[in-house]
């Protein structure tokens, strides 16, 4: 793992399982007051120049007891329309997959 990858990594805990599950933070784009995180699943030892398919998640970063945490996103037009920047702005460093 490069210092650069590292530097993005975050680890989440699983709320119903307690599983911690490592995430690579893509980018983060600010959207009506609030800042949402774009996220793929983190693969250890992977080659950078891998061409598998990856998820990418939209979390919203929130306050839980006066701490930073990050919820999962449920609301279409908002995942759209963060995922919709975040592929504008990444368009050079991946390749998108339409479904």
């Amino acid at each position: 793992m490069n210092d650069e990858t590292n530097n993005r990594l975050i680890e989440l805990t699983d709320d119903e399982t307690g599983e911690k599950v490592k995430f690579e933070h893509l980018d983060s784009i600010d959207y009506k007051d609030n800042k949402y995180f774009v996220l793929t699943e983190y693969v250890e030892d992977e080659p950078e120049d891998s061409e598998n398919e990856y998820d990418v998640y939209v979390m919203k970063l929130v306050e839980e007891n006066g701490e930073e945490a990050l919820e999962y996103v449920d609301d279409k037009e908002i995942i759209n329309h963060v995922f919709d920047e975040f592929k504008a702005r990444a368009k050079d460093e991946f390749e998108f997959i339409e479904e």
